[in-house]
């Protein structure tokens, strides 16, 4: 990977992600406040589902905010199309297929070149509702931007 011009080679940049599924709110907040995370930047299409509990939009912003001083930001570009989520869903869940269309989106994005993202992304972590970073697309995001940026530290809190 080749260093980032506007950063020096030995500053890594620091990148968590997590998943909220299988995890208590005290797990969750737990996790982000040990780690030192300073913002979560939310990379779900959709992040207002009943089914989200603790970690729907308005309520997460709030815990974050009161339990750890930790900042929310969303960030629907980093998330994958409707089409594409669908996609995987009815085609048995061919993860192939899915990291290729979504790595596609992410290119076609260039969301390596938008402003001010390596500097929101400092000390952040990406929040998806996967349990495990494996399978979902907040790891396809940091390895992404990981190629086109050089040197990422990601540790993933699960």
């Amino acid at each position: 990977m080749t260093a980032n011009p506007t950063r020096p080679a030995s500053a890594a940049l620091g990148l968590f992600t997590i998943g909220f599924t299988r995890k208590s709110a005290e797990r969750f907040f737990t996790l982000l406040r040990d780690n030192g995370v300073k913002r979560v930047v939310d990379v779900r299409l959709s992040n207002v589902s009943q089914l989200s509990g603790f970690a729907k939009r308005d309520d997460l912003k709030w815990f974050l905010g009161e339990i750890a001083g930790i900042g929310y930001e969303h960030m629907p570009d980093l998330a994958p199309t409707r089409e594409i989520l669908d996609g995987y869903r009815k085609n048995h869940r061919d993860w192939s297929l899915y990291e290729k269309q979504f790595l596609g989106l992410m290119r076609e994005r260039r969301i390596e070149e938008r402003e001010g993202l390596q500097k929101s992304l400092a000390g952040a972590c990406l929040l998806c509702s996967e349990d495990k970073p494996h399978h979902c697309h907040r790891r396809l995001v940091a390895d992404y931007l990981g190629e086109h940026w050089g040197d990422i530290n990601v540790i993933h809190l699960g």
